[in-house]
């Protein structure tokens, strides 16, 4: 029996997973190599865009973990994806904009492998994401990636911290280039793949025609403005977001946004970037990661409020697994059913789903 540590490692089929397997096995770690089927069919003609999840990507990841010289199993997770599937419809069903990613790191990665991960009696999972993480006095810190284009820490928000100090991300400290030179140093058959930039279950990357194979009833309805006035129709809420500029069909003198979305009345209101500015936002099922969860009074943080955005500073005030969140500046797209993280300088302490949003007067919004 092996007395080297052993992790099960989350394997895609791509660079990132592949890399990290290496530098793990480099280490010396005891690995059980891991692919997660979705049960979502991809082409290879999609596999050649998105690389995630295809057949052609399970293949990758075994022939990487034979090159390794690890054990490697597939795993269906079809139905636990299925419920993600789920949750990403009826966010749209609700006016959401829904996050999967992040659902997905806290139920499956940092979830249903690390209680595969005891059932074979390892200490924990490794994955190829581009964050940082270490136990200090026991305490979990969880830093943004050193490749700012590629940190992931944001989609970590919603990870329960006992899970995370079970986790190893060997690619936090480094650069995406660096991981490629890695890989062909190691021979690895995936160090030229490409980046996978969608969702792993909308291999055509437009969610609506996701809407569409589940039959999704849309709400149609009218186009108006912030004082209610109709500038036209739409076919359905499920079709925006908050914060979106393009493709509401809608000529004017400056750029719409939508500055809301009103499923039941099956209204989609549209304004100046000014007014889609939002002062506070309601956070529900808030979760800290590395710090004591505030009992009362206030804390000031920088709110990441979308994958993309950048961070702001704001005050954030907790009450239980609930909190508010009140921005400086007036600020954009800041959007229900997202997530808000909380950083204290690089290092993320938290974060919460953003459930409501109170717009703030007409004003510049940065």
């Amino acid at each position: 029996m092996s007395l080297k540590p052993r992790f099960v490692v989350a394997m895609s089929g791509g660079v990132d997973s592949s890399a990290a397997a290496w530098i793990l096995a480099k280490e010396g770690l005891d690995l059980v190599g891991l692919f997660m089927r979705n049960g979502v069919h991809v082409s290879e003609q999609e596999s050649s865009k998105k690389s995630c999840c295809s057949v052609s990507d399970a293949r990758d990841a075994r022939m990487v973990a034979a090159h390794l010289g690890i054990p490697f199993q597939a795993v269906d997770l079809k139905d636990e994806f299925g419920g993600i599937i789920r949750y990403f419809l009826k966010e749209y069903a609700r006016g959401r904009t829904p996050n999967p990613c992040a659902v997905c790191n806290r139920d499956l990665k940092f979830g249903r492998l690390l209680k595969f991960a005891r059932e074979l009696g390892a200490e924990g999972v490794a994955t190829g994401h581009y964050a940082q993480l270490e136990v200090i006095e026991g305490r979990v810190h969880v830093r943004r990636g050193v490749d700012t284009n590629k940190d992931q820490s944001y989609q970590l928000f919603c990870v329960a911290e006992d899970d995370l100090a079970r986790v190893r991300l060997p690619l936090g400290g480094l650069q995406k280039n660096a991981v490629r030179a890695l890989a062909r140093e190691a021979g690895l058959r995936t160090s030229e793949k490409k980046d996978s930039q969608e969702i792993c279950f909308v291999p055509s990357n437009d969610y609506r025609n996701l809407l569409k194979e589940h039959g999704t009833v849309l709400h149609p309805g009218e186009l108006v403005d912030t004082s209610g006035a109709v500038l036209g129709t739409h076919a359905g809420t499920e079709l925006f977001t908050i914060g979106q500029r393009r493709g509401h069909g809608i000529a004017a003198g400056e750029p719409l946004y939508v500055v809301a979305i009103e499923t039941e009345a099956g209204r989609v209101v549209l304004g100046s970037r000014a007014d889609c500015g939002v002062r506070s936002a309601q956070l529900e099922e808030v979760n800290w990661i590395g710090v004591d969860a505030p009992t009362s009074g206030e804390r000031r943080v920088l709110v990441q409020h979308r994958y993309r955005s950048q961070p702001v500073p704001a005050v954030v005030s907790a009450r239980g697994t609930q909190a508010e969140v009140v921005f400086d500046e007036p600020e954009i797209s800041v959007t229900p059913g997202q997530g808000a993280a909380f950083y204290d300088g690089d290092r993320l302490i938290g974060g919460g789903w953003i459930d409501a949003t109170v717009r703030a007067p007409a004003a510049s919004a940065s």
